[in-house]
């Protein structure tokens, strides 16, 4: 064991990101009257990955038992003690870093469909599709599956560093097809209720994102360094550029568009306009167009850049997003027999924190 690379890992601050991060990021902007209704999902997410991923989830990520999926062996950690090492880290501070991994993916799925979903069929689908799509991917490209190194895809596998794959595709495409599924919001062209609370979240994933690249070394190394300085540097120049481009465009920048170019840039934007206004997917909070655009297009410059092979980077991204699709579709269609995936007009024009939780955010008679 490493003290450094183990200090370090059970420091990185990935479930920041989440809670209260994403919670803060998707809550403001959304209507006043679904705010708690997104800080309600977020909270429950990251409760139910939590104990998924102790009984299942990691097993399948993380075992040993074949290419395909890791299999049963580790099931609630079965063998694990306090000194039980993977390479210079704890096993259980290993387990705990991609925990909050496990936490983060299906929350950011979430971001399609706010504002109309079903929060029974949110908690229900999104423990089933991290059993299902997550685990088995995190265990085919980053717990020495089939697309790692010396693969499927010969020698070198896939390069996915932090999730460009495991993190970002699956969550967008299970997002995208999730909102068609669901179809669109009744009152679409609500503004942002708080863009405060929108850069006040955005802040969070900033500073979260330095544990999740950083941490992503599993050291506490120069490599960690280069990840912390590369994804800051990363961040406000996409910031620069995301608001520069709309300036150029329309004339202003907005405060919603910097903090959403901190997570992306120019490339996502145009993949914005093009999903919402010219395809016309209410693709509530742009998941697939930051998140899935920005974490192909990475993939794909590992291989311009020769850091990968472009089998490897091409052949991943088609495989898992096949996979993803056709999971996904199953499983929202199996829950969706026995729980509604969307709430009734009168809950959704209501708003769904006084229709589904019985609270509100604010006293609107104030």
């Amino acid at each position: 064991m490493n003290g450094a690379d183990t200090a370090w890992i059970m420091v990185a601050l990935v479930l920041f990101m989440t809670l209260p991060g994403l919670a803060l990021f998707y809550g403001g902007l959304v209507r006043a009257r679904n705010v708690l209704s997104v800080f309600m999902q977020c909270f429950g997410i990251a409760a139910l990955m939590s104990v998924l991923w102790l009984l299942l989830g990691y097993s399948i990520a993380f075992g040993g038992a074949n290419g395909v999926w890791g299999g049963l062996g580790r099931v609630a950690l079965l063998g694990v003690g306090p000194e039980t090492l993977r390479g210079t880290l704890p096993v259980i501070a290993f387990f705990a870093f991609q925990m909050t991994f496990a936490v983060i993916t299906p929350a950011l799925i979430l971001g399609a469909f706010v504002e109309r979903v079903n929060f029974a069929f949110v908690m229900t689908f999104s423990g089933l599709w991290m059993l299902a799509v997550y685990a088995p991917v995190t265990h085919w490209i980053w717990g020495g599956g089939l697309m790692a190194d010396g693969g499927i895809w010969g020698a070198t596998g896939t390069r996915d560093f932090a999730g460009g794959i495991v993190v970002h595709e699956t969550a967008a495409l299970a997002a995208l097809l999730l909102a068609v599924m669901i179809g669109p919001r009744r009152h679409r062209t609500t503004p942002p209720h708080s863009p405060g609370m929108v850069a006040m979240g955005a802040g969070m994933l900033w500073v979260g994102w330095f544990g999740f690249n950083g941490g992503s070394q599993l050291a506490a190394d120069g490599g960690a360094a280069m990840a912390i300085t590369v994804t800051h540097l990363s961040a406000a120049a996409a910031s620069l550029s995301w608001a520069a481009w709309e300036r150029i465009k329309f004339g202003r920048s907005s405060l919603v568009g910097i903090v959403t170019g901190t997570l992306a840039g120019i490339l996502c934007q145009e993949a914005v306009v093009l999903i919402r206004e010219r395809i016309g997917v209410d693709d509530t909070r742009d998941v697939f167009a930051v998140h899935g655009v920005g974490g192909i297009f990475g993939t794909v410059m590992i291989a311009v850049f020769g850091h990968g092979t472009w089998v490897a980077q091409l052949g991943a991204l088609a495989v898992v997003g096949v996979y993803t699709l056709a999971v996904s579709w199953l499983l929202a269609k199996a829950v969706a027999l026995v729980l509604p995936m969307r709430v009734d007009r009168e809950a959704e024009t209501n708003g769904l924190d006084l229709s589904t939780h019985g609270e509100r955010a604010y006293d609107m008679n104030s």
